[in-house]
């Protein structure tokens, strides 16, 4: 599978975490005062191709906003161009469906390498304005956040929902020259949790709010470690069952799109389009049958 495969399944990962265990939770643990989540929206843009446009995440809040979520390593001017393609492409979407009357917020998490005093949250071109809400990982007590988790975990105790948040997170909290320690140190830690279902949400919560970071030999070992457990291996089965699918579809969609493109620049017909392709005319419509299916499941 290529890097970018890996990142993908990475997030076929977030999509099964975040829709089981992140109903009824705030983000406010990260410096955000928001409204709790209520649901989790699929973030599977069919017209987006770069991955760089990319919607991390997407939740539906407590009053009715939808949330976008972005995660960044560095402050960049120009990501204010990022989260407006962001809004237009949620957008679009509602519009689609006749629902044009919603409310974004975008949110930002800043890793540690970022302070407030680098960021501007804000961004005007006269008819266009784009404000961000921003979180600041990097003012998170990381240290004493460590010791508590580990004292409870030894423990045996069960960690709360908030605890839990802040366990995924925790590895960001630090600098980039730490995080691959700060990383493999969370890990290690999240393997002593006594409750599966927990141990398991905290392990696939590390792997994917550190995609941007990890490298790939961790990301192995951290899967590898989830398999261990029957809870983690049946979860991780279907992730990669998830992330087959986005392939597949991802293929369908390119081969629809190329005879469709050949038929209407030369005016012929679907069935001419095939056969000049070296395809069945069974191939296009099966290709359209998984595009379909696929886009109904989402």
């Amino acid at each position: 599978m290529s890097e970018n495969g890996i990142a993908y399944q990475n997030k076929d990962i977030a999509s099964k975490v975040f829709a089981e265990k992140f109903r009824d939770v705030s983000l406010n643990v990260y410096g955000v005062d928001l409204p709790k989540i209520v649901e989790v929206l699929p973030t599977d843009f069919p017209e987006i191709s770069a991955s760089e446009l990319r919607i991390d995440d997407l939740f539906l809040l407590e009053d009715g906003r939808i949330a976008i979520i972005d995660y960044e390593s560095d402050y960049k001017k120009e990501n204010h161009l990022k989260y407006l393609g962001y809004a237009y492409r949620v957008l679009e979407r509602y519009f689609s469906e006749g629902n044009p009357d919603i409310k974004l917020v975008m949110i930002v998490i800043y890793t540690a390498d970022v302070t407030r005093s680098k960021v501007k949250n804000s961004f005007s071109a006269g008819m266009v304005n784009v404000k961000e809400e921003a979180a600041f990982l990097s003012e998170l007590k990381s240290e004493e956040i460590k010791k508590r988790l580990n004292e409870k975990i030894s423990a045996g105790e069960d960690l709360t929902d908030e605890e839990i948040m802040e366990f995924i997170i925790l590895p960001l909290s630090y600098k980039k020259k730490d995080q691959g320690k700060a990383i493999e140190d969370a890990i290690n830690l999240a393997k002593e949790i006594k409750d599966q279902d927990t141990m398991v949400f905290v392990l696939s919560g590390i792997l994917v709010f550190t995609d941007k970071v990890i490298d790939k030999e961790l990301s192995e070992k951290t899967k590898g470690w989830m398999k261990m457990t029957k809870v983690g291996r049946l979860f991780l089965e279907e992730a990669e069952q998830m992330a087959e699918q986005r392939e597949q579809r991802a293929d369908a969609k390119r081969l629809v799109g190329l005879v469709d493109a050949l038929a209407q620049t030369e005016a012929i017909s679907i069935e001419e389009a095939c056969i000049k392709m070296k395809i069945t005319l069974d191939d296009y419509e099966n290709a359209k049958g998984l595009i379909n299916s696929t886009e109904v499941m989402a």
